[in-house]
């Protein structure tokens, strides 16, 4: 079998290209000939099955280490399709730290079809137990917790769902299958927003969900199917393309990360940093296990003497804006852009204050990003105001 980085270039290859193009064609079509009534067919509608979908799709479940892979149309599709195996009745455990968008689409749609949710501290053992009901199902979060860094073992929590029957759900978007392969460490099902990392451009939504077990595959095809919230032939391109330079950005990214968060660490501006990537840093011995590193999303506070708005106003490579993963920084204000579905109440409960800055650092110079950050702390001081 071929490493990781191999796989990145050299996906699955398209049977019938007659031609020896290298990368896979588009394939455009939207319906497919039959040879004769009663003929099996492979394809047959573009939303069932597409020929550029399903080689990224084969080369996505490589990447994560097995099963079936299926692409959607954004990453808030893919959690869709996730969680609608579910039936009425059924009881989610819930990371208490997870996307703001997650949060509106279990408790402002899931719940009106009867699924039930409760959040817990997953990195308590007692918390996750006492949450445990007669009608529980599945155990969801986030290894890396969005947006203050808190890292859950993927595999405690896989071991505690199999002792209980409960599938585990892991969102693994902030790592990518560069970082972390869940379904190795336990997981049941993999989610992506294949927009961030596996795409890296900002130029493509996309999203994946990753599927260990044949039954569980055949469900999340059924909705793929059902729903049909499919990535279209031109996205499966793009998002393969994509793929391709994984390993080399997340490399950059990740070594950039590392050096923004002892730059921030040594300014007297910032109250606190949240990166598990530094052996200080809580989190941090669980990564070395079960990761090949933190990524590139680091989080700090402002002290009282900045103003959060004006800092991230006066940010000149680091663009105003929500998602990550990206070759190019950008910065957020949780408080008003990722989170801002959760009131003031469910941000502070979140640990999510005004002053908390979040950033998902590009390939660009270190030191340039450093510079950037410097003048915006002169800029954003109250004292100087």
């Amino acid at each position: 079998m071929a490493e990781f980085t191999t796989n990145l270039v050299h996906g699955p290859a398209v049977n019938d290209n007659q031609t020896g193009a290298v990368a896979t064609p588009v394939y455009k079509a939207t319906t497919y000939a039959f040879s004769a009534i009663g003929a099996p067919v492979k394809y047959d509608y573009s939303r069932s099955g597409n020929p550029t979908r399903l080689a990224v799709e084969k080369q996505l479940a490589t990447l994560e280490g097995g099963g079936q892979a299926f692409t959607f149309a954004s990453g808030m599709a893919a959690i869709h399709a996730a969680l609608a195996i579910f039936k009425a009745g059924d009881h989610i455990i819930v990371g208490n730290q997870i996307y703001g968008g997650t949060f509106r689409l279990f408790h402002q749609f899931f719940e009106r079809w009867g699924l039930t949710f409760t959040s817990v501290d997953l990195r308590d053992p007692d918390q996750l137990a006492q949450a445990v009901q007669k009608n529980t199902k599945a155990i969801y979060f986030e290894p890396v917790t969005n947006p203050l860094l808190e890292v859950i073992s993927v595999r405690q929590v896989a071991d505690f769902a199999k002792a209980h029957h409960l599938l585990t759900l892991v969102d693994n978007t902030f790592l990518s299958p560069a970082l972390m392969q869940p379904l190795k460490l336990g997981a049941d099902i993999v989610i992506h927003s294949a927009t961030k990392y596996l795409a890296g451009h900002s130029e493509l939504s996309a999203g994946v969900v990753v599927a260990n077990d044949p039954k569980l595959a055949d469900q999340v095809y059924f909705i793929q199917n059902a729903l049909g919230a499919i990535l279209s032939p031109e996205g499966a391109n793009e998002l393969a393309r994509g793929i391709k330079t994984l390993q080399l950005r997340i490399n950059q990214q990740q070594a950039n990360a590392c050096q923004l968060v002892r730059f921030l660490k040594s300014r007297t501006e910032v109250d606190r940093v949240y990166y598990p990537g530094l052996p200080d840093q809580p989190g941090y011995a669980t990564l070395q296990t079960e990761a090949k590193g933190a990524g590139a999303v680091v989080a700090f506070e402002l002290t009282a003497s900045q103003d959060p708005i004006k800092f991230v106003n006066h940010l000149r490579l680091f663009t105003r804006a929500v998602s990550l993963g990206a070759v190019e920084s950008l910065v957020e204000l949780p408080s008003k852009m990722s989170h801002a579905e959760l009131s003031p109440t469910e941000q502070l409960a979140a640990g999510i204050k005004p002053g908390l800055i979040r950033l998902a650092v590009g390939i660009e110079d270190a030191k340039d990003l450093i510079t950037d950050l410097s003048q915006a702390f002169t800029k954003a001081n109250k004292k100087g105001a």
